[in-house]
Protein backbone atom coordinates (compact mmCIF):
# COMPACT_ATOMS: atom_id res chain seq x y z
CA UNK A 1 0.00 0.00 0.00
CA UNK A 2 1.46 3.53 -0.15
CA UNK A 3 4.41 4.06 0.89
CA UNK A 4 3.67 7.53 2.70
CA UNK A 5 2.00 5.45 5.29
CA UNK A 6 3.16 1.59 5.22
CA UNK A 7 6.70 0.45 5.38
CA UNK A 8 8.02 -1.93 2.76
CA UNK A 9 6.87 0.32 -0.48
CA UNK A 10 9.47 1.63 -2.68
CA UNK A 11 8.42 5.12 -2.56
CA UNK A 12 7.57 7.62 0.00
CA UNK A 13 4.36 10.21 -0.22
CA UNK A 14 7.04 12.65 -1.18
CA UNK A 15 8.90 11.06 -3.67
CA UNK A 16 5.14 9.59 -5.39
CA UNK A 17 3.62 13.66 -5.31
CA UNK A 18 6.79 14.63 -7.18
CA UNK A 19 5.59 12.59 -9.79
CA UNK A 20 2.37 13.23 -9.62
CA UNK A 21 3.02 16.98 -11.09
CA UNK A 22 4.40 15.64 -14.11
CA UNK A 23 0.85 14.07 -14.91
CA UNK A 24 -0.83 16.78 -14.03
CA UNK A 25 1.23 19.32 -16.24
CA UNK A 26 1.51 16.39 -18.85
CA UNK A 27 -2.35 15.52 -19.08
CA UNK A 28 -4.17 18.22 -17.30
CA UNK A 29 -7.54 16.72 -16.47
CA UNK A 30 -8.57 15.32 -19.94
CA UNK A 31 -12.44 14.78 -20.33
CA UNK A 32 -12.16 10.91 -21.98
CA UNK A 33 -10.76 9.82 -18.84
CA UNK A 34 -12.45 8.94 -15.89
CA UNK A 35 -12.48 10.83 -13.21
CA UNK A 36 -12.41 10.10 -9.33
CA UNK A 37 -14.14 13.17 -8.25
CA UNK A 38 -17.21 12.56 -10.77
CA UNK A 39 -17.15 9.08 -9.06
CA UNK A 40 -17.78 10.80 -5.71
CA UNK A 41 -20.05 13.27 -7.46
CA UNK A 42 -22.53 10.51 -8.62
CA UNK A 43 -22.89 9.06 -4.75
CA UNK A 44 -22.91 12.08 -2.87
CA UNK A 45 -25.93 12.95 -5.38
CA UNK A 46 -27.42 9.55 -4.43
CA UNK A 47 -26.42 9.66 -0.60
CA UNK A 48 -27.99 13.56 -0.46
CA UNK A 49 -31.34 12.00 -2.16
CA UNK A 50 -31.55 9.11 -0.05
CA UNK A 51 -30.28 10.96 3.31
CA UNK A 52 -31.85 14.02 3.37
CA UNK A 53 -35.78 13.79 3.44
CA UNK A 54 -35.48 10.70 5.87
CA UNK A 55 -34.05 13.22 8.93
CA UNK A 56 -35.74 15.98 10.50
CA UNK A 57 -34.15 19.39 10.29
CA UNK A 58 -31.81 20.16 12.93
CA UNK A 59 -30.11 17.14 15.19
CA UNK A 60 -31.76 14.55 12.36
CA UNK A 61 -30.11 16.43 9.41
CA UNK A 62 -26.63 16.83 11.15
CA UNK A 63 -26.51 13.59 12.17
CA UNK A 64 -27.36 12.51 8.55
CA UNK A 65 -25.17 14.66 7.39
CA UNK A 66 -22.10 13.13 9.79
CA UNK A 67 -23.12 9.94 8.35
CA UNK A 68 -22.67 11.13 4.64
CA UNK A 69 -18.85 12.51 5.59
CA UNK A 70 -18.29 8.77 7.16
CA UNK A 71 -19.32 6.72 4.03
CA UNK A 72 -17.61 8.93 1.58
CA UNK A 73 -14.29 10.31 2.77
CA UNK A 74 -13.58 6.79 4.79
CA UNK A 75 -14.90 4.90 1.67
CA UNK A 76 -12.77 7.00 -0.65
CA UNK A 77 -10.00 5.94 1.77
CA UNK A 78 -10.67 2.88 1.77
CA UNK A 79 -11.55 1.80 -1.81
CA UNK A 80 -8.32 3.48 -2.62
CA UNK A 81 -6.10 2.04 0.00
CA UNK A 82 -7.64 -1.57 -1.75
CA UNK A 83 -6.78 -0.98 -4.81
CA UNK A 84 -3.71 0.35 -4.33
CA UNK A 85 -2.47 -2.88 -2.33
CA UNK A 86 -3.75 -4.79 -4.67
CA UNK A 87 -1.74 -3.59 -8.03
CA UNK A 88 1.43 -3.53 -5.78
CA UNK A 89 0.64 -7.23 -4.95
CA UNK A 90 0.29 -8.00 -8.60
CA UNK A 91 3.63 -5.45 -9.65
CA UNK A 92 5.11 -2.84 -7.61
CA UNK A 93 5.98 -0.90 -10.22
CA UNK A 94 1.84 -0.98 -11.50
CA UNK A 95 1.38 0.20 -7.73
CA UNK A 96 3.74 3.06 -8.34
CA UNK A 97 1.90 4.49 -11.54
CA UNK A 98 -1.27 3.55 -9.77
CA UNK A 99 -0.98 5.42 -6.90
CA UNK A 100 0.71 8.23 -9.11
CA UNK A 101 -1.59 8.84 -11.58
CA UNK A 102 -4.50 8.85 -8.60
CA UNK A 103 -2.42 11.61 -6.88
CA UNK A 104 -2.49 13.43 -10.54
CA UNK A 105 -5.90 13.37 -10.71
CA UNK A 106 -6.18 15.17 -7.28
CA UNK A 107 -3.77 18.04 -8.88
CA UNK A 108 -5.44 20.76 -10.22
CA UNK A 109 -2.31 23.25 -11.31
CA UNK A 110 -2.61 22.75 -15.63
CA UNK A 111 -6.31 23.16 -15.49
CA UNK A 112 -6.06 26.28 -13.12
CA UNK A 113 -3.66 28.33 -15.44
CA UNK A 114 -6.00 27.15 -18.58
CA UNK A 115 -9.14 28.62 -17.02
CA UNK A 116 -7.03 31.62 -15.98
CA UNK A 117 -6.06 32.26 -19.68
CA UNK A 118 -9.50 31.02 -20.64
CA UNK A 119 -10.71 34.41 -19.00
CA UNK A 120 -8.13 36.57 -20.05
CA UNK A 121 -7.68 35.58 -24.15
CA UNK A 122 -11.19 36.96 -24.71
CA UNK A 123 -10.62 40.09 -22.77
CA UNK A 124 -7.46 40.72 -24.62
CA UNK A 125 -9.56 40.19 -28.05
CA UNK A 126 -12.27 42.90 -26.72
CA UNK A 127 -14.72 39.65 -26.50
CA UNK A 128 -16.69 40.59 -22.65
CA UNK A 129 -19.20 38.24 -23.11
CA UNK A 130 -17.18 35.36 -23.93
CA UNK A 131 -15.06 35.88 -21.00
CA UNK A 132 -17.78 36.88 -19.12
CA UNK A 133 -18.62 32.82 -20.28
CA UNK A 134 -15.30 31.29 -19.31
CA UNK A 135 -15.43 33.02 -15.68
CA UNK A 136 -18.84 31.67 -15.44
CA UNK A 137 -17.28 28.18 -15.50
CA UNK A 138 -15.21 29.18 -12.40
CA UNK A 139 -17.16 30.69 -10.12
CA UNK A 140 -20.55 30.43 -8.56
CA UNK A 141 -22.07 34.10 -8.85
CA UNK A 142 -23.69 35.25 -11.99
CA UNK A 143 -21.53 36.75 -14.59
CA UNK A 144 -24.00 37.42 -17.35
CA UNK A 145 -23.83 41.30 -16.28
CA UNK A 146 -20.64 41.49 -15.30
CA UNK A 147 -17.92 44.38 -16.87
CA UNK A 148 -14.45 43.75 -17.04
CA UNK A 149 -13.27 44.88 -14.03
CA UNK A 150 -15.49 42.48 -12.30
CA UNK A 151 -14.82 39.61 -14.66
CA UNK A 152 -10.61 40.29 -13.70
CA UNK A 153 -11.98 40.28 -10.12
CA UNK A 154 -13.93 37.15 -10.07
CA UNK A 155 -10.92 35.54 -12.11
CA UNK A 156 -8.46 36.60 -9.85
CA UNK A 157 -10.25 35.54 -6.71
CA UNK A 158 -11.10 32.11 -7.80
CA UNK A 159 -7.13 31.93 -8.60
CA UNK A 160 -6.38 32.88 -6.04
CA UNK A 161 -8.06 30.59 -3.38
CA UNK A 162 -7.75 27.47 -5.84
CA UNK A 163 -4.25 27.66 -5.61
CA UNK A 164 -5.05 26.64 -2.15
CA UNK A 165 -7.17 23.77 -2.59
CA UNK A 166 -6.33 22.56 -6.26
CA UNK A 167 -2.62 22.43 -5.63
CA UNK A 168 -0.75 23.11 -2.24
CA UNK A 169 -3.94 20.79 -0.17
CA UNK A 170 -3.50 17.85 -2.17
CA UNK A 171 -0.04 18.09 -2.47
CA UNK A 172 -0.26 18.60 1.26
CA UNK A 173 -2.25 15.52 2.39
CA UNK A 174 -0.48 13.40 -0.50
CA UNK A 175 2.81 13.72 0.98
CA UNK A 176 1.39 12.95 3.85
CA UNK A 177 -1.10 9.72 3.12
CA UNK A 178 -0.17 8.91 -0.38
CA UNK A 179 -3.19 8.21 -2.63
CA UNK A 180 -6.09 7.17 -0.34
CA UNK A 181 -5.41 10.01 2.00
CA UNK A 182 -5.47 12.57 -1.05
CA UNK A 183 -8.36 10.94 -2.21
CA UNK A 184 -10.24 11.51 0.82
CA UNK A 185 -9.31 14.66 0.93
CA UNK A 186 -10.93 15.00 -2.55
CA UNK A 187 -14.16 13.42 -1.23
CA UNK A 188 -13.88 16.26 2.03
CA UNK A 189 -13.43 19.14 -0.92
CA UNK A 190 -16.16 17.29 -3.14
CA UNK A 191 -18.76 17.48 -0.21
CA UNK A 192 -18.10 20.73 0.57
CA UNK A 193 -18.89 22.31 -3.05
CA UNK A 194 -21.91 20.09 -3.14
CA UNK A 195 -23.29 20.52 0.17
CA UNK A 196 -22.05 22.46 2.13
CA UNK A 197 -23.97 25.59 1.74
CA UNK A 198 -25.44 27.41 4.49
CA UNK A 199 -29.07 27.84 3.09
CA UNK A 200 -32.38 26.70 3.69
CA UNK A 201 -31.84 22.71 2.68
CA UNK A 202 -27.94 22.27 3.40
CA UNK A 203 -27.54 24.56 6.59
CA UNK A 204 -27.49 21.36 8.93
CA UNK A 205 -27.02 18.34 6.20
CA UNK A 206 -23.78 20.15 4.78
CA UNK A 207 -22.85 21.40 7.85
CA UNK A 208 -20.34 18.56 8.79
CA UNK A 209 -18.83 18.59 5.07
CA UNK A 210 -18.42 22.28 5.39
CA UNK A 211 -16.98 21.74 8.90
CA UNK A 212 -14.20 19.34 7.74
CA UNK A 213 -13.21 20.84 5.01
CA UNK A 214 -12.35 24.27 6.68
CA UNK A 215 -9.96 21.60 9.26
CA UNK A 216 -8.70 20.04 6.14
CA UNK A 217 -7.69 23.20 4.39
CA UNK A 218 -6.52 25.11 7.45
CA UNK A 219 -2.58 24.02 7.61
CA UNK A 220 -2.51 24.20 3.89
CA UNK A 221 -4.32 27.58 2.91
CA UNK A 222 -1.55 29.31 5.36
CA UNK A 223 1.79 27.41 3.33
CA UNK A 224 -0.05 28.69 0.20
CA UNK A 225 -0.02 32.21 1.48
CA UNK A 226 3.15 31.88 2.58
CA UNK A 227 4.00 30.37 -0.86
CA UNK A 228 2.56 33.37 -2.53
CA UNK A 229 4.62 35.27 -0.55
CA UNK A 230 7.69 33.78 -1.67
CA UNK A 231 6.29 34.11 -5.66
CA UNK A 232 5.70 37.87 -5.30
CA UNK A 233 8.83 38.47 -4.24
CA UNK A 234 10.58 36.09 -7.04
CA UNK A 235 8.50 38.26 -9.44
CA UNK A 236 9.48 41.60 -7.98
CA UNK A 237 5.22 42.47 -7.26
CA UNK A 238 4.66 44.25 -4.06
CA UNK A 239 5.51 41.09 -1.35
CA UNK A 240 5.66 43.43 2.03
CA UNK A 241 2.26 44.35 1.04
CA UNK A 242 0.80 40.75 0.63
CA UNK A 243 2.32 39.99 3.54
CA UNK A 244 0.67 43.02 5.52
CA UNK A 245 -2.76 42.81 3.60
CA UNK A 246 -2.92 38.87 4.40
CA UNK A 247 -2.23 39.55 8.08
CA UNK A 248 -4.56 42.37 8.20
CA UNK A 249 -7.61 41.45 5.89
CA UNK A 250 -7.67 37.69 5.58
CA UNK A 251 -9.40 37.04 8.78
CA UNK A 252 -12.94 39.03 6.83
CA UNK A 253 -13.02 36.38 4.82
CA UNK A 254 -16.16 34.87 5.39
CA UNK A 255 -14.44 31.29 4.67
CA UNK A 256 -11.42 30.82 7.35
CA UNK A 257 -9.18 29.54 4.67
CA UNK A 258 -10.08 31.21 0.89
CA UNK A 259 -9.43 34.92 2.25
CA UNK A 260 -5.39 33.76 3.05
CA UNK A 261 -4.51 33.29 -0.32
CA UNK A 262 -7.09 36.02 -1.85
CA UNK A 263 -5.62 38.51 1.12
CA UNK A 264 -1.80 38.21 -0.30
CA UNK A 265 -3.02 38.28 -3.88
CA UNK A 266 -4.57 41.15 -2.98
CA UNK A 267 -1.18 43.12 -1.37
CA UNK A 268 1.11 41.92 -3.91
CA UNK A 269 -1.26 43.08 -7.04
CA UNK A 270 -1.66 46.22 -5.38
CA UNK A 271 -5.53 46.22 -5.85
CA UNK A 272 -9.13 45.81 -4.16
CA UNK A 273 -10.84 42.37 -3.88
CA UNK A 274 -14.44 41.45 -2.59
CA UNK A 275 -17.45 43.34 -2.77
CA UNK A 276 -20.82 42.87 -4.14
CA UNK A 277 -21.55 39.61 -5.54
CA UNK A 278 -25.07 38.31 -7.15
CA UNK A 279 -25.76 34.49 -6.58
CA UNK A 280 -29.47 34.09 -8.68
CA UNK A 281 -30.42 37.43 -8.85
CA UNK A 282 -29.81 38.53 -5.35
CA UNK A 283 -26.88 40.74 -4.27
CA UNK A 284 -24.33 39.70 -1.55
CA UNK A 285 -21.27 41.83 -0.09
CA UNK A 286 -18.21 40.36 0.27
CA UNK A 287 -15.57 42.45 2.65
CA UNK A 288 -13.18 44.28 0.93
CA UNK A 289 -9.57 42.45 0.85
CA UNK A 290 -6.87 44.78 0.25
CA UNK A 291 -6.00 48.37 -0.41
CA UNK A 292 -8.04 50.91 -2.67
CA UNK A 293 -6.18 50.59 -5.96
CA UNK A 294 -7.06 51.13 -9.87
CA UNK A 295 -9.81 48.74 -10.92
CA UNK A 296 -8.41 44.97 -11.56
CA UNK A 297 -7.85 44.10 -14.88
CA UNK A 298 -6.50 41.95 -17.45
CA UNK A 299 -2.63 42.69 -16.46
CA UNK A 300 -3.48 41.62 -13.19
CA UNK A 301 -4.95 38.58 -14.20
CA UNK A 302 -1.97 37.51 -16.32
CA UNK A 303 0.11 38.23 -13.69
CA UNK A 304 -2.00 35.99 -11.09
CA UNK A 305 -1.41 33.24 -13.37
CA UNK A 306 2.06 34.02 -13.61
CA UNK A 307 1.56 34.05 -9.79
CA UNK A 308 0.05 30.39 -9.81
CA UNK A 309 2.75 29.42 -12.30
CA UNK A 310 5.69 30.40 -9.50
CA UNK A 311 3.73 28.69 -7.05
CA UNK A 312 3.46 25.79 -8.38
CA UNK A 313 6.32 25.59 -9.39
CA UNK A 314 7.79 25.97 -5.30
CA UNK A 315 5.60 23.72 -4.44
CA UNK A 316 7.06 20.89 -7.03
CA UNK A 317 10.51 21.73 -5.74
CA UNK A 318 9.53 21.93 -2.11
CA UNK A 319 7.79 18.54 -2.87
CA UNK A 320 11.00 16.94 -4.73
CA UNK A 321 13.63 17.96 -1.82
CA UNK A 322 11.33 16.13 0.66
CA UNK A 323 11.43 13.38 -1.81
CA UNK A 324 15.61 13.59 -1.84
CA UNK A 325 15.89 14.16 1.82
CA UNK A 326 13.20 10.84 2.57
CA UNK A 327 15.13 8.59 0.18
CA UNK A 328 18.36 9.78 1.36
CA UNK A 329 17.54 8.54 5.19
CA UNK A 330 16.14 5.37 4.06
CA UNK A 331 19.34 4.84 2.00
Amino acid sequence: MSGAIFPGVALPGAALTALAFFVDLAVGDPRSFPHPVVLMGKVIAFLDRTLWPRFRPGFGRRAAGVLLVLVLVGGSYAATAALVAIVFRLSEAAGVLVEVWIIGTALAGRSLVEAGLAVLRPLRAGDLPAARRAVGMIVGRDTDELDQSEVCRAAVESLAENTSDGIVSPVFWAVIGGAPLTMAFKAVSTLDSMVGYKDERYLDFGWASARLDDLANFLPARITGGLLVASARLMGLKWRDAVRIGRRDAAKHPSPNAGVPEAVVAGALGVRLGGVNRYSGRPSFRAHLGDPGRPVGPDHLLLTIRLVMVTIAFSFTITALLALAVGRRWL
